[in-house]
């Protein structure tokens, strides 16, 4: 518990800029919610909010010292279940479609801010996760395991967007998840927008992450 205090104390600038920027994607939403009489994109906070259950796990587990290794791969399969939810934000955009003329800057700016959101804390989240990972990998083996990390949460925001499927559905639902997924990864040329989809964004995670860590790692980038 101590561990997890100092871990907080420690980075309490990150949670304080999180926490305005997040407050300021909802003050936005409000506003949008104001013109134009609408509750159309409240359904930002819900996603936003599975976008922190990964983050929260990862500073838990950075926190945690005492945690044997069977804790950990239970943690880290809690986490990656939920570590798509936080890019997915992004692919909301495509919401802007049903946006009237005058108001599209108002829809750009609140999804552009919950998807920057989403983005952050999955960056973050997957630094604090990539340090643990570090423990019991040489650094070359974690790059890579890291990539392809990437590219499977890629996959899985391309189940939730288009397939429509849930975090919590692998529990609840297992069987039609898996025979999808399992159609998907052994008919690829009957699938092939999964697979494009899956390398671009995939490609464009790995692109922003590296970014971000080399951000990340220089001194006194963040506290």
């Amino acid at each position: 518990m101590n561990s997890i205090k100092t871990l907080l104390i420690n980075r309490y600038k990150t949670f304080a800029l999180l926490s305005l920027s997040m407050a300021f994607s909802i003050v936005l939403l409000m506003i949008r919610i104001k013109l134009a009489h609408s509750f159309f994109f409240s359904f930002l906070v819900w996603n936003l909010f599975l976008a922190l259950i990964p983050y929260v796990i990862s500073t838990y587990l950075t926190g945690s010292t005492n945690l044997n290794k069977i804790e950990i791969v239970v943690w880290f399969l809690i986490w990656l279940l939920f570590l798509p939810n936080a890019p997915y934000i992004v692919t909301d955009l495509l919401h802007l479609k049903v946006s009237s003329h005058h108001r599209l800057w108002l829809d750009v700016l609140v999804v552009s801010a919950f998807a920057l959101n989403g983005l952050l804390i999955f960056f973050i989240s997957l630094t604090d996760m990539e340090d643990i990972i570090n423990r019991y990998m040489n650094k070359k083996q974690t790059n890579y395991f890291i990539m392809c990390l990437l590219f499977l949460c890629s996959f899985g925001v391309y189940l939730g967007r288009f397939l429509r499927y849930n975090s919590w559905e692998l529990i609840q639902n297992p069987t039609e998840l898996l025979n999808d997924v399992f159609e998907i990864t052994c008919n690829p040329n009957a699938h092939l927008e999964a697979w494009v989809f899956t390398l671009i964004f995939g490609v464009f995670l790995n692109l922003g992450y590296w970014v971000f860590k080399q951000l990340f790692e220089k001194p006194n980038s963040f506290v």
